[in-house]
């Protein structure tokens, strides 16, 4: 926390959304029950008159949405894909959020373009568009390259985007700070950890240099997946504000009318977008992690084509070995497998029941096998899944936060392609082929050959590795006592009476 201003940050959060009609849409979202229905009510209703206008054209929801900024656009831009957790109504509203925000005008974009590239921008592009997408963090315009006549998509942050990411991210880690406080069960989740992955990935966001360079990796990686394409970077034309890739055609995937007359099968893409995800994610380690309709298109021939690169995942080859088994283990109803890998992998603590924790599993599992999508509640399995994580003693994986949130996106999109979409039986072929790459005997010769490798590169130094450990395994250092300042004893006296005091004023201001 930085200073009072966040307090007064989430507080107008409340006011905003009582005065924009939003909190009764929200609430009713998600099922909330009727004491924390009356909680937040009482607390946003007396603040009302501080709450943000926003754009009365809107819907309440995504009124008050636009009207916070940028950090709470990106959550309603994941609700968007989730029906099943906000209804078929809210999530048709939050698709505004996509990419349909009001643009800033084009000739802001044009002078920054020249500062940060140092040329006009007549001298540059032959063509530039007025805005054709414009998002939570910057808008894109067609252009045509004065050089090669080649058409182009051009990026540019909005003015003043990281001031105002910074505030919401602060007014966030003090409501992190507050829910750890009054709600201890909530600390295995580790609300402040997942602020600070979330702000560790929205300020990568925010430098679109990073954002180029990961697109031409992922370019790379993907270069030989049939039915997939990314845009590469021009790299002379790209910098810290802006950034340029080619163009590439395509229906919106949210535009589901549109994909209908174009005569493109939509349970193939559902498929497609899926198993491409998982291919990323297991195959390669790194995967786009924003994966909503706004963010993918599809081409005259069928072709997934996917943009903005700000936000990517990336996990390690373990990691990807624990995920594959974990979800093969739910595919082939496997519980006490996927019990065991959890412990394997110390996601739960090992004084737990490994037996009642495989039963828990079976009870989430089983319910979704033999049922398609539309009769799964999402919402009622994640309540589930949390009750079980809670019982024993699982925490939040800070480093699979991107890999979770993008699995909820990604089936929220398959979903609103086909609604009768079997997710299970989708990722099987992927899972399966990758299990058997990976966890078989091939698998255990190639990381035989890794270890020979790296053993060999430091070959040279193991007997002095050696000699050293063993020398300072017979003979433990001793360090000398730290002397203590005569004075040191008063103050640690004063300092407990200052965090008493301090502890004292915070509980009567809470």
């Amino acid at each position: 926390m930085k200073g009072p201003h966040n307090i007064i940050r989430l507080i107008r959060t409340g006011a905003t959304l009582e005065r924009t009609g939003a909190m009764d849409v929200v609430l009713e979202a998600f099922r909330a029950p009727p004491h924390l229905r009356l909680a937040a009510r009482m607390l946003g209703w007396p603040f009302k008159w501080l709450g943000l206008k926003g754009d009365p054209a809107l819907p309440p929801a995504t009124r008050a949405l636009t009207a916070l900024g940028p950090a709470y656009i990106k959550f309603g831009q994941v609700l968007s894909t989730r029906p099943d957790i906000v209804g078929d109504d809210l999530a048709d509203q939050l698709k505004y959020l996509q990419d349909k925000l009001p643009p800033f005008p084009t000739e802001i974009a044009k002078s920054m373009i020249e500062a940060e590239l140092e040329l006009p921008v007549a001298t540059l592009f032959s063509d530039f568009s007025e805005p054709v997408a414009a998002a939570s963090i910057a808008q894109v315009h067609r252009a045509r390259m004065a050089d090669t006549g080649e058409d182009v998509a051009v990026k540019v942050l909005r003015p003043g985007i990281e001031r105002a990411f910074r505030k919401d991210i602060d007014a966030f880690y003090l409501a992190a700070r507050w829910i750890e406080r009054l709600a201890p069960f909530s600390r295995r989740l580790r609300p402040v950890d997942v602020i600070a992955h979330f702000e560790g990935v929205v300020m990568g966001e925010l430098d679109l240099r990073l954002e180029s360079s990961a697109a031409a990796e992922f370019a790379a990686n993907t270069e030989k997946d049939e039915g997939f394409q990314v845009p590469k970077p021009v790299w002379f034309l790209s910098s810290r504000n802006v950034m340029t890739l080619g163009w590439a055609e395509g229906i919106g995937l949210n535009d589901i009318a549109l994909i209908d007359a174009a005569g493109i099968d939509r349970k193939v893409v559902a498929a497609r977008v899926l198993q491409l995800f998982l291919n990323h994610a297991l195959r390669d380690g790194f995967f786009h992690a924003d994966m909503h309709q706004g963010n993918l298109k599809v081409a005259a021939n069928g072709d997934i084509i996917a943009y903005d690169f700000g936000i990517m995942g990336r996990i390690d080859e373990y990691t990807r070995r624990v995920y594959a088994e974990i979800l093969m283990g739910f595919i082939r109803k496997d519980y006490r497998r996927v019990a065991e890998v959890h412990f394997e992998a110390g996601y739960v603590p090992a004084d737990r029941d490994i037996d009642e924790f495989a039963r828990a599993l079976r009870a989430v599992g089983e319910p979704i096998f033999g049922m398609d999508a539309s009769r799964i509640s999402m919402a009622r399995l994640l309540a589930y899944l949390f009750e079980v994580t809670e019982r024993f003693g699982m925490e939040t994986r800070t480093e699979l936060i991107l890999l979770q949130r993008t699995m909820v996106v990604v089936e929220g999109v398959a979903r609103s392609l086909d609604p009768h979409i079997n997710i299970w039986q989708v990722a099987r072929p992927v899972v399966e082929r990758y299990i058997r790459e990976n966890l078989g005997p091939k698998a255990v010769l190639r990381d035989l050959l890794k270890t020979t490798r790296v053993l060999a590169r430091f070959g040279p130094r193991l007997p002095a590795l050696v000699e050293a450990q063993l020398i300072r395994t017979g003979n433990p250092a001793t360090l000398p006592p730290r002397p203590q300042h005569p004075l040191a004893p008063l103050l640690w006296i004063a300092l407990a009476v200052a965090a008493f005091a301090t502890g004292m004023l915070v509980d009567r201001l809470l």
